[in-house]
């Protein structure tokens, strides 16, 4: 269920059917390497959040397909990156609205690594501005442990590796240009500071994509819609563990009044 195609009578009635929770995916237009487009972190998030659209009838917010990709620098031709501040930003005041219209529960889904930090900074914008709010922003492969080690199988620091080119496969095989898959090793492992990706990596991707099959994507994006199915069910009825009280003295130990 994609917010985009409903009318506005549409958006009214799931809040009247109580539906309170969207999913915001979120990508990036980078490089990947020679073999895979710069739209693989789009296309990752999206049609995971559709798929699990699909199963929990929880709607999918417009995909943003611009993130923070500062680290890939313009060394390769076609990559397009916000600064931190204004993915945290644009984040914000699409959510904002997206609250004003009843629904607090949102799952920011990213498809890209260092989307993390500035959606990070927007989590906590719309926490202390909504109170009652309910949000999360979590990567794509953090929907359970074994999704997490399937990604990481060939590189800590991956990109375009096995995992990201065999769900390509599967998603969208016309994209993968096959006769310039090779494998680059991750080369981050003992290093002290971080660096941009040109040098780290010869040809912008690092991992071992020619271990890539369809087949193996799709088993891989069926484990991932699993997951997040399931956790989706979950948030769509979880509760916080406890209730602040309210008034100047909640937070002061019992008996003890706050100056």
């Amino acid at each position: 269920m994609r917010w985009a195609d409903l009318t506005w009578e549409g958006i009214g009635a799931l809040r009247e059917n109580g539906v309170d929770m969207v999913m915001l995916p979120v990508g990036s237009t980078e490089q990947h390497g020679p073999h895979l487009p710069l739209n693989v972190d789009t296309v990752l998030a999206e049609a995971v959040a559709d798929a699990v659209s699909t199963a929990t009838g929880v709607p999918v917010l417009p995909a943003l397909p611009f993130g923070c990709a500062l680290g890939h620098t313009r060394h390769w031709p076609g990559t397009l990156s916000l600064t931190p501040a204004t993915l945290t930003q644009v984040v914000c005041e699409i959510l904002d609205d997206v609250i004003a219209y009843g629904f607090t529960r949102i799952l920011i889904l990213s498809g890209h690594n260092t989307n993390a930090a500035p959606l990070r900074c927007a989590l906590e914008t719309l926490r202390q501005k909504h109170p009652t709010l309910k949000v999360a922003q979590k990567h794509v492969m953090e929907a359970s442990r074994r999704c997490k080690d399937a990604y990481l199988a060939d590189a800590e620091d991956f990109h375009a590796n096995a995992a990201e080119t065999a769900l390509i496969m599967h998603l969208h095989p016309e994209l993968v240009v096959r006769d310039r898959i090779f494998d680059d090793p991750d080369r981050t492992a003992d290093l002290v500071f971080s660096y941009t990706v040109p040098y780290t990596s010869k040809a912008g991707h690092t991992g071992r994509p020619t271990d890539a099959t369809r087949e193996i994507g799709s088993e891989l994006f069926e484990m991932l819609v699993e997951d997040w199915t399931n956790l989706v069910r979950r948030a769509m009825v979880e509760e916080p563990p406890l209730r602040p009280e309210t008034g100047q003295d909640s937070l002061a130990p019992k008996g003890v009044r706050s100056a």
